[in-house]
């Protein structure tokens, strides 16, 4: 068997073609060992020292390394892994292929809750074509995807698959463009509805946000937004200036946490779930 390798923008990241079919169709995204469970394939990489993430497309697979890792010394042991998975016969993924990306900490299916309109059939098209020249192929080289899920009311909703979140504002102007009816680009988790927003914790919380928080970090050219509020826990996502910033878990744990649990005393903490490495949001997962 031979398997071929591309180097990536992302010296991070890593392309590993192996000559046979890894997944059917769609995406399939493994942030860590935890959400491996479900791949024999991502498991076996998992289990070499070094591995930070593992992405499997139909026709290659692209796996990341920790900051500090070594691509010569990380390769021979990849590739036998890869091997190994080959010659054991077994699926890649178990069950569903998309990304585990769409399911909450509670372990709840997340999905994109509305249906296309016929009436947009022709704006949709225009936007799936678009993506698939220009938006797929960038993403692609970032080693990750965009999926399209839905239009609705001038915003086209997507899954940012791997570090492609960073694409959100060049793929707004792109379309925008071309589709003058195109408006924004969000992630599609966005339109999913999130009660506890609603709650007179939630409304709290964004309120301190607004009036306190977001005031000081436009300044930087940051933003922060909450993502949702479940029992004690308030979920945001930092954004603009504040994402990949270095100081970001700084500003959550001393500025941030400190003032939204003062001013609502329920909530008792609050997590970033922001991936400050590469704009992947791995949505529930607490900022590293």
């Amino acid at each position: 068997m031979f398997i071929q390798t591309e180097a990536m923008p992302d010296p991070l990241r890593m392309k590993f073609f192996p000559g046979e079919t890894v997944i059917a169709s769609g995406v399939a995204e493994f942030p860590d060992e935890e959400a491996a469970e479900r791949s024999p394939l991502a498991t076996r990489l998992f289990q070499v020292d070094g591995v930070d993430g593992v992405i499997l497309y139909d026709e290659f697979l692209t796996v990341a390394r920790e900051d500090g890792a070594d691509w010569q010394m990380l390769k021979p042991l990849i590739l036998g892994a890869i091997m190994d998975h080959y010659t054991s016969g077994e699926e890649a993924v178990l069950g569903r292929p998309g990304a585990p990306s769409d399911e909450t900490a509670d372990g709840e299916q997340e999905d994109y809750p509305f249906e296309d309109s016929e009436d947009d059939r022709e704006i949709i098209d225009q936007v799936v074509e678009l993506m698939e020249s220009r938006v797929r192929p960038a993403a692609e080289q970032m080693g990750g995807d965009v999926i399209y899920k839905g239009f609705k009311d001038g915003t086209v909703f997507v899954e940012f698959v791997g570090p492609t979140m960073a694409l959100a504002s060049g793929m707004s102007n792109v379309l925008a463009h071309y589709v003058p009816e195109v408006k924004l680009v969000k992630d599609f988790r966005e339109a999913i509805p999130k009660p506890g927003l609603d709650t007179p914790h939630g409304l709290a919380v964004q309120a301190v946000l607004d009036e306190r928080i977001n005031p000081s970090v436009a300044s930087h050219g940051g933003h922060i937004a909450l993502i949702d509020v479940k029992s004690d826990t308030a979920y945001i996502r930092l954004e603009g200036g504040c994402q990949g910033c270095g100081m970001a878990d700084v500003t959550l744990k001393q500025g941030i946490e400190v003032e939204i649990k003062s001013a609502v005393p329920a909530i008792l903490q609050v997590l970033d779930v922001t991936d400050h490495a590469g704009g992947d949001n791995p949505y529930y997962a607490q900022g590293k």
